[in-house]
């Protein structure tokens, strides 16, 4: 057997080693091995670079192997070849494998860094080179950082001036053509996960030239070099980051993206810094799941698909060689929506560990939420990679965040999932964990070493005589690793001997109390040593033991791990302490809590937060964190809620700590800001009234009051300063008094609120303490803002101090824009106000402005007041205005509502911006985030603007103006709300159904589920049995009462009397019999057959017909219609049978102009199957039908008397029928004025030269010996409009003349007139003149009249009761275009 040790160059550097084994050849009498171990810069590098948790135990292993054949070929240099037998070669592999498993223990490997060689410090000329070497030791292989004067050299960055290199341990830094500016302290430092070690060299730079400068003109203790030197080689570079990235909140699968942008100062051409960004310290490097993006000016991660293993906290970090900034915010990720209502939501952070050829262990993180159950276990599956098939790897859930998954390929690579099992369901899958390959973990880390670097040492040769083989022996250490209720995993270490194959492994189990060994693994022996045992009961005690095997047979077993009772080993973490929960911000509080004692492998802690009065917990963070401060983000504003911790490991959750004290989200207090402005507002010989504005940011709390201090100035020397109020002002004026007479004197002024004192303001300029003479008033003082709105904002101010010669009489608001000059100063407003607010509009939205009042007098106006501002126009988010409710009992009263109150926060109400003295106009009354303001008595008194400002915040206010109109809405709607009154869909109706049932119905528009209903005949309550039945579907609101049959003695009136709360509705329908019709139906007989809706009747045609009718329903083709008339029937081919016609269901036979011969008894009969009905009309009682007759004859030709003025002004009734006699106040007699006859089938009345004698009512009695009938026509004077003359039918004029036209009107009430043409009303202007002279006469005028005059005019007049119209038509023509047609003619 060949064997190659290699050995470092020099002894003194701690070099690593990587091994390869190559078989040279074979033989029947000897093994040659051929062993190498290179040097590897690449490989230490990546090893270098690894965190702590990725230094895996195998990759320990190889590298104590390494370093032992290292040790021993440091012994010798020379190649030597020495023969050995089998024997001597056996037992000297033993001992050098007890060797090297003495030296497994990866605590004994690992240690921090340690400088062999240190840096020293040199002093050369300029322009040349210096180079500073070291050499370290350390494992893992530390890392190295050069820095000047404490600054981080970027060698990358300047090429041309630093090399920094490292190979194997030793470590320099190049500085090239050195200059006065590199001399400076130098350090390095090596870092790696066990401690951190430096070191310090000085370098100095002599000049040849200015070497004798310095010393002449600095003294020898003023010329330290350090001191006067620039820091560094090169620019400074300065970072600013802006634009940041706020707490985001994002939901699992959406993208998101975090930026901000970056400021470097100066810009360099080529020159790029460095950005890293990072994830709770975690460098994050690109990835499917990771995109980076740096434009130049702008870093951005993209975050694709979001899991919860992307939440926590981000930071940007920029390095320039100058140093670096960095910038956090911490990001949440919410769980998707679940499928299935109540199951658990996904596991998390998913990772494979303890990789062999056929075996992995899987752990994840339990979720935030459980569901409506506890979780009660886990699946996990796999897939192999380059696949899409998932393979379930446990078929009965487990309980542990931990799983060994066995049955593996070896060289095939596995992604895992895992998702959670409640009562409701299972859950989504988690995200993948990483790929991980199925292998021995030796090869893994040999494919990591990757190629080996050049080698020197020694070779020894060893020969062996040929054997067979070997069969291995016993593992040793065999221990159980993992214990659970479901599993226990067993692992040991492989045996010392073993041959030269590889080797096998068979595990047996005993149970406790006997002295039998079954094998487990009977079919195939395992290539890993580790094991997994399933299927063993729970509680019982089992011995384990393991057993080697190759092609030479199975080994002897090895020592038994004694009894192993199956169960937990690891508990549950128990409770955390009592949290403590403190104001952050508005939307955040920061939540403390002492760590769960005795805990062993913590996963982490879940905080959950619910409303105070609720038991609905819901999660603050969707990944466990391990510290015991979080702050919680997202919550809403003003909320009272409670907060508690549970710690999570891989048993389980722990029960949750108890609830902490509740705590109302909102700003933690801090002092205020300072105030500014700080202003002389008059001056006397003794004393001065200052003023300022108060602070923009009260700390959370209300301002308290303010302190004023002074000092006094004397030739630009000031004094110190002094107290002026021991007791705070409530003011943002002062009147500091006592002063001395001409000295000139500065002031400073402090806030305070519940927190304490704010930092003094800037000072005041020197103001003098001279009186004023000045006759306009002084600035306003006390500017502030309320009501701040995208476009709009309120100014209000208070008067100034010192008024003048004569009293403020207006003032005038000021505005500009912020990033405008002095010159861009406007005027809100032209006239005085002399409101002391305004409120100004027509704003940008997000534009900041700067606003500042001048007074007026009658002197003039007077300087500006201190600029207020900038004010940003912008609404803040969850901003609500002030609205107006009218309750049910019609209560008027405005209300406002804040969700951002704050503790000591209280609502103000004011009207027209000033307090409200007149406490009997309004009640008002607040509880926790709503105040209602209501209206005692609402009156014109209450008009106004009322606002509503909420203390102890930023401002928040609102306003509700009520104008005179809108009064009177609330007022209506307050009477709808005191008495209401249920809507109707639509009224009582009936309906005809079949078998002679009646159905009234109605049906509601609005009502609520508390209506009630009571069903009433003629004022008596009737309720269900047997002759009626009810029903109300209060899905529909249609309310019904059915009625078997309908009787003689149901003629009356049907009422609903609805009930809802304090609504109430009436419905009725009245049913009369007879022949009369009243309300909306009639009394009918019903029957199941035809029957008939209307009975027989008569009516009068405009003709003076008599029509006999009726309405029929239910009638089919065989239903028969017979009439007939004395009890003789009317046939089909009888002459009478032409008069009978039926339409729509109706039946009529046309008598026509009646006479004797037509009286008789008439009736029609209905008849088919279903039954039979039948209707008689009576037509002998002459005199009744007679006045009957001329009743509805009366009522047809009364509308067509007319009353009409000719030009002879009589006074006629025409087309009256029948003779008659004409009364008033008794019979008329004939004379020459009053005249009367009958021309044919008209009566008529003449009245010559009509006076107001004639005027009366004048009565038609008609009498035939039996009976009469009587009309009234009253010519009181009282009539409808009428146009009685003036007017010709056609006017011809020709064009350029002037028209002017009168209409006589008659109308009592007087008419209203208007003038038409073409059918379009004319209104009186520069061409139509129109006028109405003595209630009488209408007239038109048109001056100047041209063809397009031409039409159809009319005079239309109307009062209340009538309408009419006098038509004519204008012709305008041309006399030329007449003679040219003439001339045409001829």
């Amino acid at each position: 057997m060949l064997f190659l040790y290699l050995e470092p160059s020099e002894k003194g550097s701690s070099v690593q080693f990587l091994s390869h084994t190559l078989c040279f050849g074979t033989c029947s009498c000897c093994h040659i091995l051929l062993v190498l171990h290179r040097f590897s810069h690449e490989v230490v590098r990546g090893l270098m670079e690894a965190r702590e948790e990725d230094v895996t135990e195998e990759g320990i292993n190889y590298v104590a192997m390494r370093n032992l054949f290292v040790r021993e070929a440091r012994e010798a240099m020379d190649v030597k070849v020495e023969k050995k037998t089998r024997t001597k070669q056996v037992r000297e592999s033993m001992d050098e494998w007890s060797e090297f498993r003495k030296k497994m223990n990866p605590d004994s490997l690992t240690h921090p860094p340690e400088f062999i060689v240190k840096p020293r410090g040199q002093t050369v000329w300029e322009g040349k080179t210096v180079k500073l070497h070291c050499t370290v030791a350390g494992w893992p292989k530390p890392r190295m950082a050069w820095y000047k004067n404490n600054v981080l050299i970027d060698a990358k960055a300047h090429p041309e001036k630093y090399t920094a290199e490292s190979n194997y341990n030793m470590h320099s830094l190049e500085i090239k053509n050195c200059d006065f500016l590199d001399t400076a302290k130098y350090h390095v430092s090596a870092l790696n996960v066990k401690g951190e070690a430096s070191s310090v060299a000085n370098i100095v730079i002599k000049s040849r030239y200015l070497s004798l400068f310095f010393h002449i003109l600095f003294p020898p203790s003023l010329h330290s070099l350090s001191c006067l030197l620039h820091p560094e080689h090169g620019v400074t570079f300065e970072t600013t980051i802006i634009d940041k990235f706020e707490v985001a909140f994002g939901r699992e699968g959406e993208t998101m993206s975090l930026g901000c942008t970056v400021i470097i100062y100066p810009t360099v051409k080529k020159y790029q810094p460095e950005v890293v960004w990072y994830r709770n310290s975690v460098p994050l490097k690109p990835s499917k799941w990771v995109h980076t993006h740096w434009s130049g000016e702008r870093a951005t991660l993209t975050l694709i698909h979001l899991n919860k293993e992307d939440e926590g906290m981000y930071t940007l970090r920029i390095n320039t060689k100058s140093g670096f900034d960095s910038y956090s915010a911490y990001v949440f990720v919410r769980d998707a929506d679940v499928e299935v209502e109540g199951v658990p939501v996904a596991p998390l952070d998913v990772r494979c560990h303890d990789a062999n050829k056929d075996y992995v262990v899987v752990t994840w993180k339990q979720p935030a939420v459980e569901g409506s159950s506890s979780i009660l276990g886990y699946y996990i599956d796999r897939c192999e990679v380059g696949t899409h098939h998932w393979a379930q790897c446990n078929d009965t859930p487990v309980k542990y965040a931990r799983f060994p998954v066995t049955g593996l390929v070896e060289g095939r690579s596995y992604i895992f999932r895992v998702r959670a099992l409640n009562k409701a369901g299972v859950s989504r899958p988690s995200r993948v964990s990483e790929a991980v390959v199925a292998m021995d973990p030796s090869d893994r880390a040999r494919l990591r070493a990757g190629p080996s670097a050049p080698w020197t040492g020694m070779i020894k040769f060893t020969e062996e005589d040929s054997t067979v083989g070997v069969v291995p022996g016993e593992p040793t250490d065999v221990v159980v690793t993992e214990a659970t209720k479901s599993y226990v995993v067993l692992a040991w270490k492989p045996p010392v001997q073993r041959g030269h194959e590889g080797v096998m492994y068979y595990i047996e189990k005993c149970m406790s109390g006997t002295d039998t060994w079954q094998r487990v693994n009977t079919g195939m022996p395992v290539k890993s040593p580790r094991f997994a045992l399933f299927d063993l009961a729970e509680g019982k005690s089992y011995s384990f033991r393991v057993r080697c095997c190759n092609s030479a047979g199975v080994g002897e077993p090895s020592e038994s791990t004694g009894d192993i009772t199956v169960g937990d080993k690891l508990d549950l973490p128990s409770a955390p302490g009592n949290p403590v929960a403190t104001r952050n911000t508005d939307t955040s509080v920061v939540v403390f809590w002492a760590a769960s004692k005795d805990v062993k492998h913590l996963a982490g802690y879940y905080i959950e937060c619910s409303v105070v009065g609720t038991d609905d917990w819901v999660p603050c963070n969707n990944k466990p964190v391990k510290q015991t401060r979080f702050v919680c983000h997202g919550l809403t504003t003003g909320a009272n809620l409670v907060f508690r911790v549970k710690a999570v490991n891989a048993a389980g959750y722990s029960q949750s700590s108890s609830n902490s004290d509740a705590v109302v989200v909102q700003a933690a207090i801090s002092i205020p800001g300072k105030p500014s402005g700080v202003t002389l507002l008059e001056a006397v010989k003794d004393y001065m009234v200052l003023g300022w504005t108060a602070p923009a940011n009260n700390g959370g709390a209300d301002v308290r009051g303010y302190f004023v201090d002074y000092r006094t100035v004397k030739g630009g020397v000031v004094g110190k300063w002094h107290e002026l109020n021991h007791q705070a002002l409530t003011t943002t004026s002062y009147k500091a008094e006592n002063l001395k007479e001409n000295v000139f004197y500065q002031f400073q002024v402090r806030a305070m609120n519940m927190a304490g004192v704010s930092k003094a303001s800037l000072p005041s300029a020197a103001l003098e303490c001279k009186e004023w003479t000045i006759t306009v008033p002084g600035a306003p003082v006390g500017l502030h803002v309320l009501e701040v709105r995208d476009t709009s904002v309120v100014v209000l101010w208070e008067p100034p101090v010192f008024n003048g010669r004569t009293p403020v009489n207006g003032y005038y608001l000021d505005i500009k824009e912020a990033s405008a000059g002095s010159d861009g100063w406007k005027a809100v407003h032209e006239k005085a106000n002399k409101m002391k607010y305004m409120k100004v509009t027509g704003l940008k939205a997000g534009t900041s402005y700067v606003f500042h009042v001048r007074a007026q007098n009658l002197a003039g106006v007077g300087k500006p007041s201190a600029a207020l501002g900038p004010i940003l126009a912008q609404t803040r988010p969850g901003t609500k205005e002030i609205y107006v409710d009218v309750d049910d009992n019609g209560v008027i009263s405005m209300i406002f509502e804040c969700s951002e109150m704050k503790e000591g926060s209280e609502f103000v109400w004011s009207k027209n911006y000033q307090a409200i003295t007149d406490t009997s106009r309004l009640t008002i009354i607040s509880e926790k985030g709503k105040t209602r303001a209501i209206f005692n008595s609402p009156s014109l008194e209450d008009l106004g603007t009322f606002s509503c400002v909420v203390t102890n915040t930023d401002g928040i206010s609102s306003s509700y103006t009520l104008t005179e109109e809108g009064l009177k809405r609330l007022l209506d709607i307050s009477h709808e709300h005191k008495f209401p009154v249920i809507p109707f869909k639509s009224q009582m109706a009936m309906d005809l159904l079949e078998k002679g049932r009646v159905r009234f119905w109605t049906q509601l528009e609005k009502y609520t589920s508390d209506c009630q209903v009571e069903y009433v005949f003629n004022d008596v309550i009737i309720t269900q049995g047997k002759k009626y039945t009810m029903n109300f579907d209060k899905s529909t609101g249609i309310i019904e009462m059915f009625m078997d049959s309908l009787e003689v003695t149901d003629e009356g009136t049907f009422t609903f009397n609805l009930v809802d709360g304090k609504a109430k509705g009436t419905t009725s329908l009245v049913l009369i019999g007879d022949d009369k019709c009243v309300s909306e139906t009639v009394f009918c007989c019903l029957s199941a057959g035809p029957h008939f809706v209307e009975y027989l009747d008569f009516t009068v045609t405009p003709a003076c017909d008599v029509l006999l009718k009726c309405k029929i329903g239910n009638v089919k083709r065989e239903t028969e219609i017979i009439w007939s008339k004395d009890a003789i029937e009317i046939a089909e081919d009888d002459e009478d049978s032409q008069k009978i016609e039926m339409k729509d269901g109706e039946l009529t036979f046309n008598i026509g102009k009646i006479s004797k011969q037509d009286a008789g008894v008439y009736e029609v009969f209905l008849r088919d199957e279903r039954g039979k009905d039948k209707s008689t009309f009576n037509l002998t009682d002459a005199g009744k039908v007679y006045c009957s007759l001329f009743e509805c004859l009366l009522f047809i030709e009364l509308d067509l008397i007319m009353l009409q003025f000719q030009s002879m002004r009589t006074l006629a009734l025409l087309d009256v029928c029948v003779p008659c006699l004409f009364i008033r106040d008794g019979k008329i007699a004939a004379s020459e004025r009053v005249k009367s006859g009958v021309t044919g089938e008209q009566l008529w009345l003449k009245i010559n030269e009509p006076t107001e004698k004639d005027k009366g009512k004048y009565t038609m009695d008609v009498f035939d010996g039996k009976d009469g009938v009587k009309r009234v026509f009253d010519l009181s004077g009282k009539d409808r409009a009428r146009v009685v003359g003036g007017l010709p039918d056609v006017v011809a004029i020709q064009e350029g003349k002037s028209l002017n036209l009168t209409g006589n009107v008659w109308g009592e009430p007087q008419p209203e007139v208007c003038w038409m043409k073409n059918d379009r009303e004319l209104l009186s202007d520069d061409r139509y003149k129109l006028k109405f002279e003595a209630g009488k006469f209408a007239s038109i005028t048109i001056a100047s009249v041209t063809t397009a005059d031409s039409g159809k005019y009319a005079l239309v007049v109307k009062n209340k009761y009538g309408t009419e119209a006098g038509e004519f038509t204008v012709s305008v023509y041309n006399p030329d275009d007449e003679d040219s047609k003439e001339e045409k003619k001829d």
